[in-house]
């Protein structure tokens, strides 16, 4: 029997996340106040879709040094302890440590949270905001498992738990779950992980935990939620974009520029390891940024979408879907060039949503794009008949498009003032 691979299971799951991202979303409407926005939570899905898609390359660098770790430099070896029931739940507990720190350090250290700021830049706070993820933050997150490949860990318990870990922290990201009394006491759920989102004063920087939430209580980290000051969500510099480009790149900019721009060479480097929101005084001087204010944060960002716009943003969607379920599927039996071509794809294809969602590009460019993608793809890949199919459609897309820019600007030019 062949064993499904983590990028398989994901694929697998898929229906079950946004079966229960239904019925959370009807829950919501029966208590009268809707818990999605269609734009954001397309967003957030679509930088769940880059993140899984970018880990088929980015696992060869994060499995890749942990089992070559764990093959030669493991101080333990006991690999049928590991693989027996309480080396599975042991090592779980181990995994759970492990991504406290990652998940705490993501939040004190510059460059750290570069790469988890994608995960809160929502500023809504519901099941689709848990499949956001970054798609960078394996380049850095492996050091922190490393005591589990010395621990001598193997490789696929290592895998697994950390799966598990990962969808348990699923469920929590909703607002119509209260507090569970003493379940909240001991574990992760939605009351304390919705105080680790949110960006009150009182609430900043709180609640790490994954599964256990007792990590919080030993390190002096947690923070109980209060009903006399609800949660707000988001990111202190909002990102205020569907683009996932952008999410994913916008805080190393910031940190790039910072860098760039301090006098001090050793501030040059302090930038990237201070806390976030850190500043060398003469940047922070000559390049100031507005002082956070709540009030202004509740404010939602929400670019205006005709009709046409959302009917579009729900089909290409649900295109997109299908074609990572596709690639997720096959990727760990095709070619590395293969990869990167399909990769490409989806990432054109996400791109063009996230700026036509936007207003920054009209629906006609955006199919241009996706249909172009196509084109080049199945050129690449000799796979002529689809080639001929997707060629012309680009080249009919894009007369449309000129055509329409055509109109518009007569339009315009008609509504201009007589001399």
């Amino acid at each position: 029997m062949t064993m499904l691979s983590p990028s398989q299971v994901i694929v697998l799951a898929t229906p079950v996340f946004f079966a229960l991202i239904a019925v959370e979303w009807i829950i919501s409407l029966r208590r009268g106040r809707n818990a999605y926005a269609l734009a954001d939570a397309i967003s957030s899905l679509n930088l769940g879709i880059l993140s899984q898609t970018s880990a088929v390359f980015t696992k060869l660098l994060t499995l890749g040094i942990y089992t070559v770790v764990a093959s030669h430099v493991a101080l333990i070896e006991a690999d049928a302890f590991w693989l027996s029931l309480p080396g599975w739940l042991l090592a779980l507990l181990f995994y759970d440590l492990c991504y406290y720190w990652l998940h705490r350090m993501g939040h004190e250290v510059g460059v750290l949270w570069a790469a988890h700021a994608v995960h809160h830049q929502s500023q809504a706070y519901n099941l689709s905001t848990a499949l956001r993820q970054t798609s960078s933050g394996a380049l850095l997150g492996w050091i922190f498992y490393l005591p589990m490949a010395l621990a001598g860990v193997p490789p696929l318990v290592f895998a697994v738990v950390g799966l598990i870990d990962l969808l348990y922290q699923f469920w929590v990201h909703t607002e119509q779950v209260r507090k569970l009394g003493w379940f909240d006491r001991w574990f992760c759920a939605p009351s304390n992980h919705r105080v680790h989102h949110a960006v009150n004063e009182r609430y900043l920087d709180r609640n790490y935990g994954g599964i256990l939430i007792v990590w919080d209580r030993l390190f002096g980290t947690y923070k109980t939620e209060d009903d006399e000051e609800p949660c707000v969500y988001g990111t202190r510099g909002l990102l205020k974009s569907w683009d996932p480009l952008w999410a994913n790149f916008s805080v190393y900019r910031q940190l790039a520029h910072d860098s760039w721009h301090a006098r001090s060479w050793l501030d040059k480097l302090r930038v990237w390891f201070k806390p976030p929101g850190w500043r060398p005084p003469d940047v922070a001087q000559r390049f100031p940024r507005p002082v956070f204010d709540l009030d202004e944060h509740r404010i939602i960002y929400s670019p205006p979408m005709s009709t046409a716009l959302r009917w579009f943003a729900g089909l290409q969607f649900a295109a997109l879907v299908a074609g990572t379920s596709v690639f997720l599927w096959h990727a760990d039996q095709s070619p590395l060039a293969a990869n990167l071509i399909w990769f490409g794809v989806l990432l054109t294809g996400q791109w063009a949503l996230g700026a036509a969602m936007q207003g920054r590009i009209s629906l006609w460019l955006a199919l241009m794009l996706q249909s172009g993608a196509l084109a080049t793809a199945t050129a690449a890949l000799g796979l002529q008949q689809w080639h001929w199919l997707f060629k012309p459609t680009t080249m009919a897309f894009a007369l449309i498009y000129i055509a329409s820019c055509a109109i518009q600007t007569m339009k315009s030019m008609q509504n201009l003032p007589h001399g």
